[in-house]
């Protein structure tokens, strides 16, 4: 079995673990030995389980570091499904490139974009490295257009990952997202203003 690496990604709420499901029973059915496993921050529904925004449910293993998904793969193992990559540590893009050399399918899900609208390194690496990648739109709750970005509702600027759902984020157009203002943010602002 020749081994790929492929990557479902997009904002908050645009169908990236309901498109990871979808693959990863669709391996199932034709006989394929799938194992999943998914960060143990996800925490918002079931511990057990990746369960999408619509209610799409796949048994899953939550772990702390990606080096376990080597640690934990059955001899059998031909397709490995991992969700919200973003919130491993930097080694799961060298563990899934292993995987992938072993002939094993790989499918990553995960959020391309924090909520300041900068890439998470680990997701831009997967882009980079992926055979396939699929990057999901959401719709804007503000005007209805196809949205990218995730827009965090709070003001918790020092916390890069906050995990959370509906309760937390929306789904924002380029035209309706408003990036946190930070100093930072107006200097760069400022340096590009003269730009035609």
């Amino acid at each position: 079995m020749r081994g790929s690496l492929e990557v479902v990604t997009g904002s908050m709420f645009s169908g990236k673990t309901h498109e990871l499901i979808r693959r990863l029973r669709l391996c199932t059915i034709a006989k394929k030995k799938v194992q999943v496993f998914k960060s143990y921050k996800d925490d918002r529904y079931l511990s057990e389980a990746l369960v999408s925004h619509d209610g799409f449910k796949l048994p899953s293993q939550a772990i702390r570091s990606s080096v376990e998904i080597l640690e934990l793969l059955r001899s059998d193992c031909q397709v490995v499904g991992i969700d919200e990559a973003q919130f491993f540590d930097s080694d799961i893009v060298a563990v899934c490139e292993t995987l992938a050399k072993r002939g094993l399918r790989v499918i990553v899900a995960g959020l391309d974009l924090d909520y300041r609208g900068e890439p998470f390194e680990i997701m831009a690496e997967f882009l980079a490295r992926s055979e396939n990648v699929t990057k999901n739109l959401a719709i804007c709750t503000v005007c209805g257009e196809d949205a990218h970005y995730s827009q965090r509702l709070n003001a918790s600027l020092g916390e890069r990952v906050l995990v959370g759902a509906a309760d937390l984020y929306e789904a924002r157009c380029r035209n309706c997202f408003k990036p946190p203002v930070t100093e930072e943010s107006t200097v760069d602002l400022e340096a590009t203003s003269s730009v035609p």
